[in-house]
């Protein structure tokens, strides 16, 4: 569980943060001897400061310094000069949030917090884009309604070289690539476990070198914070193998890509909203308005959980990517894929948005889904029919319904800058700077062949 979202972190906090981090300290002594606090930028990059154990309690007091910069960088680590965050003054204070402090089995000897960002007031940074999903939470407990919710993490292994070169051999899903890849997947499942990440799953993908692993559903803010960590672990296993972990949504040309699909439920007094009602599949009429909020505004999520020049290159029709604006029961070509309860597991009841993928900020993915769920709950909405098979099939019955969603970044930018819940929730300062960081890449990449911009994301972390 993550601190409670406060817009104003106090004297009486802080203090109270510095005794809990010195209590800490004593218990993670022989355990880590460096403590990484990290916060994902609006480029999707996860950035992070470096205290040593010792210091821990200071910066749970006080924050450690970070540029209102970060925030203007892109996947080519320059930094856009027309973005209104591209100036040399200020400072703000990143604070470990103490709540998902952990010690780390892959890098040893390192433990790991997620920050949250203030000015040196104490009051929450608007760019703060895990506040954003912590405000999302706190307005939903305020009407009754919490989420679940969790990442699916694909990746894929390469050598240690610039270009992808896969690391293991065998087929996807099968037990060839599991046996050949057997002590690296057994370290990566092992270094989650000591990170306290419930895995559900691991399993090899269809792509090269591909696998694919699911944790439980958490509170949003947690959901996104075990992304993070998933991916560190990740890496930090990788590096350990003289390998390299590839999250990006193209790895090289013409291929299925890394998803990195979200999954969510929404509750209201212990009932899960999408099971349990009149409605077709159980749903209850608030659950079916959220979905059909969700539907609706997938164009403009897309920006956000979606957000480079390469997700286009993944977000492809016949790939299982969700290219359609469409929902279905079990259908992996649908945007929304709709999961249903079961006689023995009632609560199970969930959406998968299979449209995003692991270059967004997973905070700000689930905040975004959270405000569109929230708008929509009172609203009333119905959902269209829903979709069978594949819409690109030939001569498929239900083509006519099934709207592609955006096929570029730009598209997808429009959408969100004209969409009044997202713009109400994120407010103005986040969702401009996030705009103006997304309009720099896709200059980044204009004119760039396919090649280019998968090169320039495929190791980004």
């Amino acid at each position: 569980m993550t601190r409670s979202f406060s817009q104003f972190r106090g004297e009486q906090e802080r203090a109270a943060d510095a005794r809990r981090a010195e209590s800490l300290q004593r218990q993670l002594e022989g355990t880590a001897s460096s403590v990484a606090t990290t916060f994902v930028d609006h480029s999707g990059a996860a950035r992070v400061k470096v205290v040593p154990l010792s210091g821990l309690a200071r910066a749970a007091e006080s924050g450690v310094g970070f540029s209102p910069v970060i925030d203007a960088f892109i996947s080519d680590g320059s930094i856009d000069p027309a973005s209104p965050l591209d100036r040399p003054d200020g400072d703000l204070r990143l604070v470990p949030d103490l709540d998902g402090l952990t010690a780390l089995a892959d890098p040893a000897g390192w433990a790991w917090a997620p920050g949250d960002r203030f000015h040196q007031d104490g009051t929450v940074y608007a760019c703060c884009q895990r506040s954003f999903a912590r405000a999302q939470v706190a307005t939903g407990l305020s009407k009754g309604i919490s989420a679940l919710m969790a990442f699916e993490i694909e990746w894929m292994v390469g050598r240690d070289t610039d270009d992808f070169e896969p690391a293991f051999g065998g087929t996807g899903y099968g037990l060839s690539r599991l046996t050949n890849a057997a002590g690296y997947i057994r370290e990566v499942l092992e270094s989650l476990e000591a990170a306290g990440v419930r895995v559900e799953q691991i399993h090899p993908e269809y792509g090269p070198a591909q696998f694919e692993v699911s944790v439980a559903a958490q509170d949003p803010v947690a959901a996104a914070d075990s992304c993070l960590l998933v991916k560190f672990v990740i890496a930090a296993v990788s590096a350990r193998h003289g390998l390299r972990a590839s999250f990006a949504p193209a790895v090289f040309t013409d291929n299925v890509g890394n998803g990195g699909h979200l999954h969510a439920s929404f509750w209201h007094d212990g009932r899960n909203l999408l099971s349990g009602g009149s409605g077709r599949h159980g749903l209850t009429d608030t659950g079916e308005s959220i979905m059909a909020g969700l539907l609706d505004a997938l164009p403009a999520l897309l920006a956000i959980g979606a957000p480079s020049p390469a997700s286009y290159l993944r977000l492809q029709p016949s790939r299982w990517a969700g290219a359609y604006q469409i929902w279905g029961t079990e259908n992996r070509e649908a945007a929304i894929r709709f999961i249903a309860a079961s006689p023995s597991e009632p609560g199970v009841a969930n959406v998968e948005l299979k449209c995003f993928d692991l270059s967004a900020n997973p905070y700000l993915v689930t905040g975004a889904v959270l405000a569109v769920a929230l708008a929509a709950a009172d609203r009333q909405t119905r959902l269209p029919d829903e979709v069978s098979g594949d819409p690109a099939a030939p001569g498929h019955p239900q083509a006519d319904r099934a709207a592609r969603l955006p096929t570029s970044l730009g598209e997808a930018l429009t959408a969100l800058e004209t969409n009044d819940d997202l713009r109400k929730a994120a407010g103005e300062q986040l969702l401009t700077t996030f705009a103006a960081s997304r309009r720099a890449e896709i200059e980044l990449a204009h004119d760039q062949p396919d090649e280019v911009v998968i090169t320039r994301a495929r190791w980004l972390l």
